[in-house]
């Protein structure tokens, strides 16, 4: 917890940083100033700038303040951006008290050293989900508490698939999956849209199915990683999903379905309230497992971090605005704000008896895991950017899956 602890690897951290930065975000800006003269002003950071002045999360977060008995003087960056100022006012010793930041990006800061611990910032985690705490953990320590979680699932056209005499009960595996997509087609109409760009959104649609064969990220071209490539490539092939998949964003897949002519769509928490004004009946089904079961799909959210102090003696007013911030009431006023699932078992449950349609999503946060975990930590970007790289070569054409994957695990060794 010294400042004098701060190992600032600016250059490869800001590298990192953009590479991981969000897969579903809103843009904005704000006042950057870190820290106000009046010691009873605490600065916080989040990646929201969509929530302005006057929102239920900024009054939230002076709620919060007025509980602490303290100011508080927040500014809201776009995800990126957030990043990257974290890391430079680290170097200015001018870091906010509490930072709001996407999950890949916090073994990032914790390697630079920005930010302390649990165990040094007396954060509790005990009713935190496992799998969803350790995207925030590095080397055996953990650096923080989710705030909420989102992830990937399959969002169905109920119409379409009901015209292609598909039951969507019997879509369980890949080979189930591939027979429904098939009756799909014959019926005239558009099978599965998804994300497989070259760019970080690219490799997080495509981890659940990466991880549904079984596949690690430690050997990208183990043969259960060659055979989930192979199934989109498949996929491409027999005109289930159309080559517009390469080029294709979370956003503009998310258009090509709410379209109305496919079947299919994978994409995220994100979209429930665009699914509502879609204009058409949607189920959501998490993502199957190569031979049945749920795959685990990566999660997206934030966490809730202290960075490291010069003045030590604001942690523990600190440690009480993140406390606020994680409480199992805000917990749940938070998370229904963002269309997340909560990171405990007791705020998921009072989501699910408030809205019965979040069961699935609970189930598909339930079986996540983080991008970072297993201590990757800053080794995912390289391995991610190498796996996003051998998912374009292939479906453009350019690689079998083998040969894409077997250049990819090279590349990063």
């Amino acid at each position: 917890m010294h400042s004098s602890s701060r190992r600032l690897c600016t250059a490869v951290a800001l590298s990192t940083v953009v590479a991981v930065a969000g897969t579903a975000c809103s843009s904005g800006a704000g006042s950057t100033d870190a820290k106000d003269a009046d010691s009873g002003t605490y600065t916080i950071w989040d990646p929201y700038p969509q929530f302005a002045k006057g929102s239920a999360w900024t009054k939230l977060l002076d709620k919060c303040g007025t509980q602490a008995g303290v100011k508080i003087q927040r500014t809201g960056f776009d995800t990126s951006d957030l990043a990257n100022k974290t890391l430079l006012a680290a170097q200015q010793g001018n870091s906010p008290d509490v930072l709001i930041v996407d999950n890949p990006v916090v073994s990032t800061l914790a390697e630079a050293g920005v930010l302390t611990t649990t165990d040094e910032n007396k954060l509790d985690t005990s009713k935190v989900d496992p799998n969803l705490l350790a995207a925030g953990q590095s080397g055996g320590k953990t650096y923080g508490t989710p705030i909420g979680a989102n992830t990937l699932a399959l969002y169905y056209n109920k119409k379409v698939l009901k015209e292609a005499g598909v039951d969507i009960a019997s879509v369980k595996d890949w080979t189930s999956l591939t027979a429904a997509l098939e009756k799909v087609k014959k019926a005239g109409k558009k099978g599965i849209t998804f994300s497989a760009i070259g760019t970080e959104e690219g490799s997080f649609q495509f981890l659940p199915w990466f991880w549904g064969a079984g596949a690690e990220l430690t050997g990208l071209d183990s043969a259960r990683a060659v055979s989930a490539l192979s199934l989109w490539q498949d996929w491409l092939k027999k005109g289930y999903a159309l080559n517009s998949v390469i080029n294709n964003t979370q956003t503009t897949s998310w258009q090509e379905f709410a379209g109305g002519d496919y079947a299919f769509a994978e994409n995220g928490t994100w979209q429930l309230a665009n699914a509502e004004k879609a204009g058409f009946d949607y189920g959501v089904l998490p993502i199957p497992g190569s031979d049945g079961g749920h795959a685990a799909a990566p999660t997206g959210g934030e966490f809730v971090t202290l960075p490291v102090q010069d003045d030590t003696g604001r942690y523990p007013t600190s440690q009480k605005l993140a406390a606020c911030l994680t409480s199992t009431q805000n917990l749940y006023d938070t998370d229904t704000t963002l269309s997340y699932v909560a990171p405990t078992g007791e705020v998921q449950d009072k989501q699910v008896a408030a809205n019965p349609a979040l069961k699935p999503w609970v189930d598909a946060v339930k079986s996540a895991k983080g991008r970072t975990s297993g201590d990757l930590g800053t080794k995912y970007p390289k391995i991610s950017e190498q796996l996003w790289k051998a998912v374009q070569s292939t479906l453009s054409g350019a690689k079998s899956p083998k040969d894409a994957l077997t250049s990819a695990q090279s590349a990063v060794k």
